[in-house]
């Protein structure tokens, strides 16, 4: 149940709720004032804005009754009221008889949904169908439905003579070119959404001549980051072409959101109002979601800085929410005597004292971070008695970690995947570094022992049956050495496995993989217990939870979702995301998962309410690599673009930007003791970047964290402390070990 209330609010918040009031452009957080200021430019009446202030329409006011109608059916009464009081309906909505009066009353226009009937079902299709945001892939939705792409079109249709929309343009873009420069950067920002939808319309409206010439004319003046966009839209030549395309719809159900400040909004509306510009002024109205900010405009460093994704920038208030990023509270757990000081006795034959030990976890565990969340806020497995020994094991590791630093880097060892013809998807090792596992193109998952230790199955029951149980070394002789071996094969997927992770206890494994499964596999018996059915298309990443029992899992269906080992439907669905999710990966302390995609945005998820509470955009291209800090304060993502973004979780800014790989970013892990950040790429390298200093040298100011603009310093060079080249493997996966000792992998590309 907590799982539909968390994905399903969320979703229709993002898509399907089309009557939250219009907000005063002179508010501090809000956009498009006027839609209440004023209709269309030149014009006296408000006819203009009709659209934007109406209420709900019989349409959506029949859509949302089923849904409610569809919740209250399945007992989900929580999700109705919330739903409900989004959708300003009154509470007694859902009565039959309330519900039938009201049809009447219009004229019948509402529609009556009966609570059995099929028109439910059709209803919900259509709104499932509709949402970009929603659990399948539009293009599915399209083909199954396509009444409800005329729906999404439908914006298109009623525009005017297409002789002039080059007019339009160019007359925009002339004014522009002629304003003063602190204006002129921030201004410029709207080329790229009004272009895209003034071309929709005109391929919508089967004015092919028109569009190609409109295309070919100013297609060259966008920013070179949407180069890839603009090649997919290129495609776009018949209205035919627009049934089923994803570009589109995302464009028609997301609005463009742009940051300005507002003495740059007062210039572009007074010149549209001037020119009576009707045809830009509704695009802006209809598509685009203009954040006014008071203070000085931007400069285009900065506003480049934060631009790329498919939607533009982040609206200010989806960075305000509060986030937890402190860790928990470790559990107290004494050290035991070392075995060299258990044996050495003074002459009495009393034991030797113990040298406290400094141990920067034994710290941290004995105060509460007044940033973390608190302990129960989600339920975290209890710990067995092997993760405490694990535990100490690792205290005790953690003793002889090498503190790294500017002058002290670390040493890094290289597995090289040899012969694997191109075939590794994905690497993983264990938290202690004792195995390796890779995922490969042929469907197979594989695990080695980078230890002497090999790698044993468990004995068959017969055999189990006449073990002593009672034994010292009980879990010794429940293995079987007549298996052991220094790698494993596990079968079962059917297509390739794109993303791997192990437990933190080292006894399971998951793999996600093309043929949409997620599948858990024993490491004592090297056999698959579970595959995960949930998402509809290729799954390119799972990772666990770093407590274990949680994990979470991203693909093509555009939706992120939370699992529990124990449970074979997903505990929460993240949905929200205008394209494919590439990377997933889970905050230190497990309250909050962090999405990367290929609309060129991260999203950070609260676990415990299912609420996106953080976006973030700025990267040019897919994002395929996320790492978050040990102290949990900050994240590094990587993309296509080469570039490595630092951010801030706690304030929701982008903090550095580190630039030196020439192609794609596919690994990112931070050393053990937060210092320094290793980065590997398709350019088969590996970078070491002080990221330290990076955060030291940016000052915050007030205004800084208000507003959320930043000045980066162009000091890469000075923050990167060494770069380790290959012979010719890309590096797929970076792994420090408890002492700091750098592992990277990948497969030679001969």
């Amino acid at each position: 149940m907590a799982a539909v209330q968390g994905g399903m609010s969320d979703a229709d918040i993002e898509t399907d709720i089309k009557t939250e009031p219009s907000t005063d452009g002179f508010g501090n957080n809000n956009a498009n004032d006027g839609r209440v200021l004023s209709a269309s430019p030149g014009s006296g009446s408000s006819t203009g804005s009709n659209k934007q202030t109406a209420a709900v329409t019989p349409e959506d006011q029949q859509t949302l009754l089923a849904v409610l109608q569809f919740l209250k059916k399945n007992k989900l009464i929580e999700s109705v009221e919330i739903l409900r009081r989004e959708a300003g309906l009154p509470e007694n909505s859902l009565d039959p008889k309330a519900t039938e009066s009201a049809g009447a009353g219009s004229g019948g226009a509402a529609g009556i949904v009966d609570l059995e009937g099929g028109d439910v079902s059709s209803l919900l299709s259509r709104v499932t169908g509709s949402s970009s945001a929603g659990a399948q892939a539009p293009t599915k939705a399209v083909a199954e439905d396509q009444p409800d792409v005329r729906v999404v079109l439908s914006a298109y249709s009623q525009q005017g003579d297409p002789t002039l929309y080059e007019v339009y343009y160019s007359d925009l873009k002339k004014f522009i070119e002629t304003v003063l420069d602190c204006h002129r950067a921030e201004l410029s920002q709207v080329f790229y959404p009004l272009f895209v939808h003034m071309y929709l319309e005109l391929v919508y409206n089967n004015h092919e001549s028109e569009a190609k010439a409109f295309f070919e004319k100013f297609s060259g003046d966008q920013e070179c980051y949407y180069e890839e966009d603009l090649r997919v839209l290129s495609g776009l030549t018949k209205k035919e072409h627009m049934r089923g395309n994803e570009t589109l719809l995302d464009f028609r159900t997301s609005k463009f959101v742009l940051r300005i400040s507002r003495d740059s909004y007062q210039l572009l509306k007074r010149h549209l109002q001037e020119r009576q510009n009707n045809q830009i002024w509704n695009i802006i109205q209809e598509h685009l979601y203009i954040d006014i900010f008071d203070g000085m405009p931007r400069s285009k460093s900065q506003i480049d800085a934060m631009s790329g994704s498919l939607a533009g920038e982040a609206k200010r208030e989806a960075n305000k929410t509060k986030v937890y990023y402190g860790l928990l509270k470790e559990p107290e757990i004494e050290l035991p005597l070392d075995d060299e000081d258990e044996e050495a006795e003074n002459e009495e034959g009393k034991p030797k004292k113990k040298k406290p030990k400094k141990d920067s976890m034994g710290s941290k565990s004995k105060k509460q971070d007044p940033n973390a969340p608190s302990q129960n806020r989600i339920p975290l497995p209890e710990l067995k008695d092997s993760d405490k020994l694990d535990k100490i094991m690792y205290m005790k590791e953690a003793t002889k970690r090498i503190r790294l630093g500017s002058d002290n880097l670390p040493s890094v060892c290289f597995y090289t995947f040899l012969n694997a013809y191109q075939g590794l998807t994905a690497v993983d090792f264990t938290d202690d570094s004792s195995l390796i596992a890779g995922g490969f193109a042929d469907s197979t998952v594989r695990v080695w022992s980078v230890t002497p230790k090999k790698l044993r199955k468990v004995k068959s029951a017969a055999d189990l049956n006449l073990i002593d149980k009672e034994s010292d070394d009980v879990l010794e002789r429940i293995m079987d050495e007549k298996t052991a071996s220094e790698s494993k094969i596990m079968y079962g997927h059917s297509g390739p496995v794109y993303g791997i992770s192990f437990s933190p206890d080292r006894n399971y494994l998951l793999s996600s993989s093309e043929d949409g499964t997620v599948r858990l596999w024993s490491l004592l018996t090297f056999t698959c217990l579970v595959a995960y059915k949930g998402h509809n298309y290729p799954v390119w990443d799972t990772q666990f939870s770093p407590y274990g029992y949680y994990f979470v899992s991203g693909g093509h269906d555009r939706v992120a979702r939370l699992w529990a080992t124990d449970h074979y439907q997903p505990l929460r669905i993240f949905s929200g995301h205008l394209a494919d999710i590439t990377c997933t990966r889970f905050h230190p302390n497990s309250n909050y998962v962090a999405t990367g995609s290929s609309d060129r945005t991260i999203r950070v998820w609260d676990v415990l309410s299912g609420n996106c509470v953080r976006i973030f955009t700025g990267h040019k291209g897919p994002i395929h690599s996320l790492a978050f800090s040990p102290n949990g304060k900050f994240l590094a993502s990587g993309a296509t673009d080469g570039r490595v973004l630092l951010w801030d979780i706690g304030h929701g800014l982008m903090m550095g930007e580190l630039k030196g790989h020439t192609d794609t970013i596919y690994s990112l892990r931070f050393s053990r003791d937060g210092e320094i950040l290793a980065s590997g790429s398709m350019d088969n390298t590996v970078r070491l970047w002080d990221v330290m200093k990076a955060f030291d040298d940016l000052e915050t100011d007030d205004f800084t964290a208000a507003t959320g603009h930043i000045h980066l310093q162009d000091n890469s060079q000075e923050l990167l402390l060494g770069t380790y080249t290959t012979k010719s493997t890309p590096v797929i996966h970076l792994h420090f070990t408890r002492r700091n000792l750098l592992l990277a992998a990948g497969a030679f590309n001969p």
